[in-house]
């Protein structure tokens, strides 16, 4: 029997069951395996994927929808592999109409490689703004909080769950309320018994990835950051809006390197909703 040829083959909905794939498609193109990561994704969203013929996964990707459920407001594209047998063959173009495609009218983002922003932008996206990737020891140094945070426990829930949804611009309870079991740290920071901030650290390989990082202000988002650094031995790694200036400086200087820049992308809106000011990292660049 002929093998069919890759137009032909179709696209499918990815399950959990499709981890095993998923990372050896990461593995495949030279990323790390991120199985963590990507149970959360196509646990809390939506995965794609073309099968091979010969075994495991042609092409994949993830959208993770925000908003009410099923009438998203927002869809964020991530995780937009082709196997290297395959890549430069218009898979990663189909696979990227269909998911366009079936979210109809719902504004889409994603975080774009140099690599892969030449496609985007031919489907439609536009940049609107860059993240700075950054890793290493934080070094504390003669600096000290001025902010108090804590290790969140689950009476704050319902306080983060606002201030989220405040700041991001659309409700998104289906990810947060699961970051007590993604993430190894989930903590806030207070003012007056208040909640104005809060922050996770998240096993990815060798390190503890921040984020989300939601905060009232820079200094509260510095104290978040050190006290999630205080918590865990490993690296952290972090994705920082460009916009935040101030922060980025800060931890650089604290032990934390530039390694990578992404541009941020959307389709169908010009900005982001909600509050990018007080928006300092997302929970996973794949999610948004």
């Amino acid at each position: 029997m002929p093998t069919p040829s890759l137009a032909a083959l179709p696209i499918r909905r990815l399950t959990p069951r499709d981890l095993t794939a998923c990372a050896d498609l990461s593995e495949n193109r030279g990323w790390p395996r991120e199985e963590h990561k990507w149970q959360f994704l196509l646990t809390a969203g939506t995965g794609y994927g073309i099968d091979d013929p010969d075994g495991g996964l042609v092409s994949a990707c993830v959208v993770t929808e925000y908003g009410p459920q099923g009438r998203p407001q927002l869809g964020a594209i991530g995780m937009v592999l082709v196997a290297e047998r395959h890549s430069r063959r218009g898979i990663g173009r189909r696979l990227m109409q269909h998911v366009i495609s079936h979210m109809g009218p719902t504004p889409l983002t994603l975080h774009a490689t140099p690599n892969g922003r030449p496609l985007y932008e031919d489907l439609g996206f536009k940049a609107i703004g860059r993240a700075e990737m950054l890793r290493g020891h934080f070094t504390p140094g003669s600096w000290g909080p001025q902010v108090s945070t804590r290790a969140a426990t689950a009476e704050d829930l319902t306080a983060i769950l606002r201030l989220d949804e405040e700041v991001f611009g659309v409700d998104r309870t289906h990810i947060i309320t699961r970051l007590p079991a993604f993430a190894d740290q989930l903590r806030v920071a207070e003012e007056n018994g208040r909640i104005i901030g809060y922050a996770g650290a998240w096993p990815n390989m060798d390190t503890q990835v921040v984020g989300p990082l939601i905060a009232r202000d820079t200094e509260t988002s510095k104290a978040l950051i050190a006290s999630l650094a205080a918590h865990t031995d490993r690296p952290l790694r972090t994705d920082i809006d460009v916009r935040h200036e101030e922060l980025l400086a800060w931890a650089k200087q604290h032990g934390l390197a530039s390694i990578f820049f992404n541009a941020v992308m959307a389709y169908g809106v010009s900005e982001l909703p909600g509050d990018w000011s007080r928006r300092f990292a997302p929970l996973t660049v794949a999610a948004g």
